[in-house]
């Protein structure tokens, strides 16, 4: 989950003039941050070999 800390410091290190999508894309790109962080602490991880394993079965 956001916090309005990291939410804040994300905003004050956009340019002075920037559009709503500039923001929107840089909201969604730290909660997605977040939650893969959320994710790894909490140990719902594959491995590299797991991973290798789906993408052969993706590109089939």
């Amino acid at each position: 989950m956001l916090t309005k800390e990291k939410v804040l410091s994300t905003i004050s290190k956009l340019p002075e003039s920037f559009s709503l999508d500039d923001l929107v894309e840089r909201m969604i790109i730290l909660e997605k941050i977040e939650k893969g962080r959320k994710d790894s602490d909490e140990g719902n991880v594959i491995s590299e070999k797991e991973l290798e394993e789906k993408m052969e079965e993706w590109l089939k």
